[in-house]
């Protein structure tokens, strides 16, 4: 990883930055006159001397460290170089990004279960966050004896802790031990809470645990099946068509049969539903058919046979001078206006027509009300 391993330095650089490295160490700690730092995005870089922190610079681009770093520097500040006189300080690079790690339980986790003596078997999967909140204490506690230190380290150190905190945190929060996934969130929190307070030791921070699935043994899975199942009785819809695919897949058996045989009625119950959709729309049919069509003498009946209402009259007309029957304002023969002063008359309750449209009874003969300029046409 190192420019110049054994030599003096002219740039001082990360250059295989890596996503899943947390801190890398400069390999050479003489550097001579004229080198130049690099800092790249994501990256800190801190100057040491003697296990001690000289300065520590955030700011990303290309410095020369004679006039951009040295006068910054605690001690080390009035160092001037000479021909053969380097600076020896150890340049540590921090990746100042934040991780997120995948997780997942080696091994089953027993909880304690009222019942169960053993404790019931669970397995858990999900990620967690995290990222250097103090420097100062990870070059403390980790940098003085590794030269680098990676993802792999703190997951190894958060899975030491992990099946402990868990018990703790489901025992607190998991108001039901068969469906812990429902108060996952609150579980991940409290470990979130844990792990932080004994990852800050080594400066670094835990920003968020999440549970992202649950398993239980295949004992328990299925009771929880049947569980749900259960439950949805009160959706007769939902339980038999349940019923029904677990039939496909075990024809043979008796429940098989059963939910064979509740399919069955099903289909009758749909098929008769279809029937009577289909003879309700036929009885329609035939009505609206019935009410246009003319009776077995001929003649249009009086009454519609759907809904028993009186058949409104026809109005026929008036008759011109040169003896066509019109019902317009003008005679379709020889356009001729209809005469004035000759009105006609039809009730406008019941649509009785008199035979003489001109000249109207006092009263209708079949409602009783009284002919008035309202039943003029």
């Amino acid at each position: 990883m190192g420019l110049f391993g054994g030599q003096f330095s002219s740039v001082v650089e990360w250059k295989e930055y890596s996503d899943d490295i947390i801190f890398w160490k400069f390999p050479s700690s003489e550097i001579k006159k004229g080198s130049r730092l690099i800092i790249r995005p994501g990256q800190d870089a801190i100057f040491m001397y003697n296990g001690r922190i000289e300065g520590i610079f955030r700011e990303e681009g290309n410095f020369d460290i004679s006039s951009d770093i040295i006068p910054f520097l605690s001690t080390l500040k009035s160092f001037t170089f000479g021909f053969n006189t380097p600076l020896r300080a150890e340049v540590l690079f921090i990746n100042t990004k934040e991780f997120t790690v995948k997780w997942g339980t080696k091994n089953a986790i027993n909880l304690p279960v009222q019942g169960l003596p053993g404790g019931m078997p669970i397995r858990a999967f999900g990620t967690f966050s995290f990222k250097v909140s103090d420097e100062q204490v990870l070059i403390d506690k980790i940098a003085g004896i590794k030269s680098e230190f990676n993802v792999e380290d703190i997951k190894e150190r958060v899975m030491s802790m992990l099946d402990m905190l868990m018990m703790k945190w489901i025992s607190k929060e998991g108001k039901d031990m068969f469906n812990l996934q429902a108060n996952a969130y609150d579980i991940g929190k409290g470990i979130a809470s844990d792990l932080d307070m004994e990852m800050v030791k080594i400066g670094i921070a835990i920003t968020s645990f999440t549970i992202q699935s649950v398993s239980y043994p295949e004992e328990v899975a299925k009771m929880q099946q049947k569980a749900a199942a259960q439950s949805m009785i009160g959706n007769v819809n939902t339980y038999t068509q349940m019923q029904m695919a677990d039939a496909l897949t075990q024809p043979n058996t008796a429940a098989g049969s059963m939910a064979g045989n509740m399919a069955g009625m099903q289909m009758g119950m749909a098929m008769g539903q279809m029937m009577g959709q289909m003879m309700n729309g036929n009885m329609q049919n035939n009505a609206q058919q019935n009410q246009a069509a003319p009776s077995s003498n001929g003649t249009v009946p009086k009454f519609c046979p759907n809904c028993g209402t009186k058949r409104p009259a026809e109005d026929e007309g008036w008759t011109c001078s040169c003896g066509a029957v019109n019902k317009g304002k003008f005679c379709t023969n020889c356009g001729a206006k209809k005469p004035a002063g000759a009105p006609l008359y039809r009730c406008d309750k019941c649509g009785w027509e008199p035979e003489d449209p001109k000249n109207p009874p006092r009263f209708c003969p079949e409602c009783g009300d009284i002919f008035d300029e309202n039943d003029r046409q």
